[in-house]
Order: structure tokens, then sequence, then C-alpha cells
């Protein structure tokens, strides 16, 4: 649980393009389709990805960042599915607009695509209620595809304002959610009765938060209250602060603040994790 050195992340020239070679592999072995999910709310737009040929495996639900469904969470449940699991990557304002709900690069510098970005009105419905029945609706889908094992457990993952919604995800499917990360999840540790920290009891889960230097330095004691929660609940878990990384570095499209070496560093430990608990 201590922080990742500078020094950890030194990726080649030949791990890059490596990296290129598994996305290539990827749009190669993965189908991928557009897909609606009936919720309690109304139609979710979505996207479904799986490995190509016969078999079953694990579902994975990927909430997004703030930005929504677009193309780099398209490369992450290819990336996924190639892995040999189900994936499902849905548009989380679908009750407002159909995703892209920004159009164009997600660019935080300029004030009018920021306010397109952060607009409250795209989180109608988002509550704490609608979160929840959102994810039994989004794990009941994939449970309903021929390609999914139902037999294994499923996993979660989510991306700055995913991160709670993963929270959410696990406590109120126990007994199906396997695995859960959260990179650069914001807001896990508030002082609202609703924070999704004092969820922890409700999980079973192992659990790999990675969480940003930045993030850190501006809330340093959240990181010690979700260790605490995880150790007095006798969770398994991981809580780690990306030294020399910040908000949104795994997240490619997030222009310079994308961190390669430290996203590809948070990839594979939620594969590994995802290896030992989707069983």
């Amino acid at each position: 649980m201590s922080d990742v050195s500078r020094r950890a992340f030194g990726l080649s020239a030949a791990a890059a393009a490596a990296l290129a070679a598994t996305m290539a592999h990827a749009q190669a072995t993965v189908e991928e389709k557009d897909v609606n999910v009936k919720t309690p709310d109304g139609m979710a737009d979505a996207a479904l990805f799986y490995p190509k040929g016969k078999g079953t495996w694990p579902a994975v639900l990927i909430w997004t960042d703030i930005g929504g469904l677009r193309p780099v969470f398209r490369d992450m449940g290819r990336r996924l599915a190639a892995q040999g699991y189900v994936v499902l990557v849905p548009n989380p304002f679908y009750r407002v607009k159909k995703a892209p709900v920004v159009d164009g690069p997600l660019d935080f510098n300029d004030p009018v695509a920021r306010a397109k970005i952060m607009d409250p009105a795209n989180r109608k419905g988002m509550d704490e209620p609608g979160i929840d029945r959102d994810a039994v609706a989004y794990l009941g889908f994939l449970d309903a595809q021929p390609q999914t094992n139902k037999k294994k457990k499923a996993g979660t993952q989510g991306y700055c304002m995913g991160g709670p919604l993963v929270y959410r995800t696990a406590a109120i499917l126990p007994d199906r959610i396997g695995g859960a990360v959260t990179c650069h999840g914001g807001g896990l540790v508030t002082k609202a009765d609703t924070s999704p920290h004092l969820l922890i009891p409700k999980m079973k889960a192992e659990v790999y938060s990675a969480v940003a230097a930045n993030d850190d330095q501006r809330s340093p004691t959240d990181k010690d209250v979700l260790k605490k929660a995880f150790a007095d609940g006798g969770k398994k878990a991981t809580v780690l602060v990306y030294d020399g990384c910040n908000h949104g570095w795994c997240v490619k499209d997030n222009g310079a603040v994308y961190n390669e070496t430290g996203a590809e560093k948070a990839w594979a430990e939620l594969t590994a994790l995802y290896k030992r608990n989707l069983v």
C-alpha cells in the first residue's frame, strides 16, 4: 500500500509497441455491438464486447468518467474482452442524451467544453437509488447474454465519477461482484451519510483503488479512511497512491494528464485482480 515510485514507471519504446499490438489484436479478435439496456428509468445505450468464437466468459461492467461513453472507453472494453471477458460499457447519462454526451475532445482548459462536460443536467436521475437500479439492470443484461459464464463472479471498474459507482455496484450486488477497481475515483470519501466508503461492509469483492497523486494532496486523509474501513470490515483491498500520476491519468483522451506508464500499471493490477477473483 505504499506510494508507487516514479522509478517504477519506465515504459520503453518496445513496451509502447507491444501495447499497440495488443490493441490491434483486440480489434481482430473481439465482437462489438451497440446495444440498448432496459432499466427501470428508461433505455440505456451501451457498447457490448466479447471474444469471437464459441465459449463463455466472466462478465465485467465498466463505469466511465464524466465524459461518458466514447471511443477511449470502447477501446478499454475491446481490450478487456480480448483477455477473455464479456464487457458492457453503458452511457451513464442515458436519461438525458445518447452517447456521446460531449462532442469533440475533452478539453478541460476550454471553458465552453468544460461547461458542457461538467453540466449537472447530464446527471439527472443519477442519485444513489438511480445508480443502484442501473447496476442491477446492467448486470442482469450481462447475465442474459449467451456468452456470459454466470457461474463465475463478475467484475466492475470505474474512472473518476465512476469510482463511487463501482463501490455502489459491489455493495448492491455483493454475491455477484467478485472484483472491483477504481482509478482516480472521485468522492469515495465524503462527510455525507451516503459516502461510498460507508458501503464497504456490504462488499464481498476484492477491491483495488488507485489514487491520483494530486487527489491525495487535496484530501490526504481519504486513503487512510478507506484503508481503515476495509481493514475493519475484514475485506481484501488495496488503496494505492500513484506517485507522479494526476487525476485522469488512466484515460487516454485526457490530454497531457494521461500517463501511459501509470495507466499500464493500473491495467496490469486490474487484470491480475480479475484473474484471481472472477472464478
